[in-house]
């Protein structure tokens, strides 16, 4: 994406330096930062604190985090570790683990002195796939939204609630709900996006706001508790999450909040679909509700709140009493009746069993 007038991607291998760079998420909208990855720690802080974040990035951090541990320490030892430490980082995202097992695969059965060279090959064709899949996610995205166009009057935008932040920022490059935003745009099709704030780390408000405007896309951000008002007076055509882990048979599981809007749309009769690279696709599960693990996060991110300040200093407030005891599930899970459809990289599906079997057959199993 364009970032002022330069393309960058979320994650890269800098050439000219040998180090692996990333956008440092934490800091957006007041300040763009990047910085380099140089050493296992820091890889897993980067994707533990969430300096990146969203299920496809985290799985092509996770990749080149072999690539720089390999240089240090080629070793059976250092490879074991390397995957057992970068898999207790994140348990929900599954692209993480998708992206572990194939390293591993990969580099286990190779001699030591063939690992560098072999990680940083498959974390670049990662990251190329994962580009591939999110420009395809939108092409085929982009038909819901031509639909909905070609029955509204020419001058009225297509408007359409995102939650959290899908967009290029949570992937390589492109993103997974704002792919056939970004598609529609390139067409000249009028689009105004409804951002959820997405409480408590405000990835809506934070990053998908700013995403939006980097591209001049029309968007308002709205507080999480809108969305709702928003459907019943008739003002959103569409619905368009991504998703963290999806099972086998069409179970959502995304950002805490991702569940009340699929009710809200399922009232209002608004199509409400996800967007989703097939790496996101958990096949060995069935029941999101009770198989998938909820990751719990640190009770700071409900308590405070980062901001500009008057004087355009960024700080962290507390918007609580002291000493408030805190429940912070990061995720929820939306069952697959609630979801209208799931948008992948081959087509469009049904979200059950045999949609997501007429999409992928290789994975199908009885």
């Amino acid at each position: 994406m364009i970032v002022g007038n330069q393309h960058y991607r979320s994650i890269w291998f800098d050439e000219q330096s040998q180090h692996v760079k990333i956008i440092d998420q934490r800091w957006l909208p007041h300040r763009f930062s990047i910085v380099e990855l140089t050493n296992r720690d820091a890889f897993i802080a980067a994707i533990g604190d969430m300096w990146v974040r969203g299920a496809p990035l985290i799985g092509a951090t996770a990749a080149y985090a072999f690539y720089v541990q390999m240089t240090k320490d080629p070793s059976h030892q250092s490879l074991d570790q390397t995957y057992d430490i970068l898999l207790a980082t994140r348990p929900t995202a599954v692209n993480l683990q998708w992206a572990l097992n194939d390293m591993r695969a990969l580099l286990a059965p190779l001699p030591e002195g063939e690992r560098p060279e072999a990680a940083l090959t498959r974390a670049r064709q990662i990251c190329e796939q994962d580009v591939e899949c999110n420009r395809m996610i939108g092409v085929h995205g982009l038909t819901l939204i031509k639909k909905i166009a070609a029955h509204k009057n020419p001058f009225e935008p297509v408007n359409i609630l995102t939650h959290c932040n899908a967009g290029w920022l949570a992937t390589v490059d492109w993103g997974t709900a704002t792919s056939p935003i970004y598609h529609a745009v390139q067409e000249d099709i009028g689009v105004h996006i409804y951002v959820d704030e997405t409480r408590p780390r405000n990835q809506g408000a934070q990053l998908t706001a700013w995403e939006l405007a980097q591209q001049n896309i029309s968007h308002q951000l709205i507080v999480d508790n809108a969305g709702g008002h928003f459907m019943q007076q008739g003002d959103i055509d569409l619905v368009i999450t991504g998703t963290d882990r999806t099972t086998g048979s069409g179970d959502v599981c995304n950002k805490i909040g991702t569940y009340l809007k699929a009710l809200a749309a399922h009232d209002n009769n608004i199509p409400f679909y996800v967007a989703l690279p097939s790496t996101t696709i958990d096949w060995s599960l069935s029941d999101g509700i009770a198989q998938i693990p909820i990751e719990q996060r640190d009770g700071l991110e409900v308590t405070k709140i980062w901001g500009k300040l008057g004087d355009g200093s960024v700080a962290q407030v507390q918007i609580c009493p002291d000493n408030t005891p805190v429940a912070n599930p990061a995720f929820d899970v939306t069952p697959a009746r609630l979801v209208t459809g799931l948008i992948t990289e081959r087509g469009i599906c049904d979200a059950s069993k045999q949609g997501l079997r007429e999409l992928f057959p290789e994975f199908s199993h009885d």
